[in-house]
């Protein structure tokens, strides 16, 4: 069973022509072309947590406050425990609790806390479908967002606020599963020519057997004592082209898991058919060249992939339109965000 929680940025601090979308819903779609970034608008003068009755007005203002499924009557009866995960959040992120300025009491309060609380709804969901007795298999949410849109520091604050309430979650990217040096080496020489695929980063270049193996074995850590390490990658390795990290260095998580993190900046992408992607492949660029008319350089070709909108502009209209691969509209959140990175209203 899974969750997934979508992030959709309007900013252009990622780095895809338009808007920076891995998704959004039907209407949004709809104002996907808009030009000129947008923003949170915030005071600057600084915030301090003066009483609990502020906090829970600052709260009930939330952008994300009705999507989340909160109201007033479920602040106030749990406002003891936003106070509590926003001082853990604080101490992990060395902010001064007592003197936050806005945009940091926002980000703990209008996001990253509403959100850990939607993923505890959604863990309680999940195990409510299990009888007595049965072993639970964790929960896997997954986060689906562009490069720099802030998914793994919001995904690492959702796993410390996890530990320190004693669940146990393990935290895994799509870029764990790149595949090895010796294997990327491989593909270009089985796919020569094939900028998309040249370097580490795009969908072909991801070690999927190895992926669906992890994936399967933590969704079976259901019972004490069990223990596994989880894959990390090296993208320092080999002069920045990467290579999985030896497994000595990778951590050790035991289980039972409650949860599993999954995050990754092109989950729930669909498959598409092969003249769909051969109409962004840049390696037109070059033909174009060969036959005299106007095209990228080689340089300009490399950056075009790095930045990887062959990807976006192939996958995103149907992602636009149907949401992710595989997940159910009941347990899906979209969540629109501004190139600060907030929240934004209106969702």
């Amino acid at each position: 069973s899974s969750s997934y929680l979508w992030i959709h940025s309007t900013g252009h601090g990622c780095s895809w022509i338009q808007d920076n979308s891995t998704c959004c819903n039907t209407a949004a779609s709809n104002d996907c072309s808009r030009l000129g970034p947008s923003y949170s608008v915030f005071p600057t003068k600084p915030a301090e947590v003066s009483s609990v009755q502020d906090l829970f007005e600052f709260i009930c203002s939330g952008p994300l406050f009705n999507k989340l499924g909160l109201t007033p009557e479920k602040v106030a009866e749990s406002v003891d425990k936003w106070l509590e995960y926003g001082s853990h959040l604080c101490r992990l992120f060395q902010l001064n609790e007592l003197y936050l300025t806005v945009p940091e009491k926002a980000r703990l309060y209008h996001y990253y806390v509403p959100v850990f609380l939607w993923c505890e709804d959604q863990i309680s969901q999940h195990r409510s479908t299990f009888k007595d007795g049965e072993d639970i298999s964790p929960l896997v949410i997954g986060f689906s967002a562009p490069q720099g849109c802030g998914k793994t520091t919001l995904v690492f604050a959702l796993e410390y606020l996890f530990q320190i309430t004693g669940r146990k979650a393990a935290t895994v990217s799509i870029d764990d599963f790149y595949l090895t040096a010796e294997g990327q080496a491989k593909l270009r020489e089985e796919i020569p020519g094939n900028a998309l695929l040249e370097l580490r980063g795009n969908a072909g270049s991801h070690d999927l057997a190895f992926s669906v193996e992890t994936l399967t074995a933590l969704t079976q850590m259901t019972k004490e004592g069990m223990k596994m390490k989880l894959p990390r990658y090296d993208k320092s390795a080999f002069n920045g082209r990467g290579d999985r990290a030896d497994p000595s260095t990778w951590p050790e998580i035991e289980g039972p898991l409650t949860v599993i993190l999954f995050e990754g900046w092109m989950l729930g992408f669909k498959p598409l058919p092969v003249e769909v992607v051969k109409a962004v492949d840049p390696q037109a660029e070059i033909a174009m060249r060969k036959a005299g008319n106007p095209g990228m350089s080689d340089e300009e070709v490399k950056d075009f992939v790095s930045r990887y909108l062959p990807a976006y502009k192939a996958y995103l209209p149907t992602l636009y339109a149907e949401g992710p691969n595989g997940s159910d509209p009941k347990r899906l959140v979209v969540i629109e965000i501004d190139e600060g990175r907030n929240p934004l209203p209106g969702n």
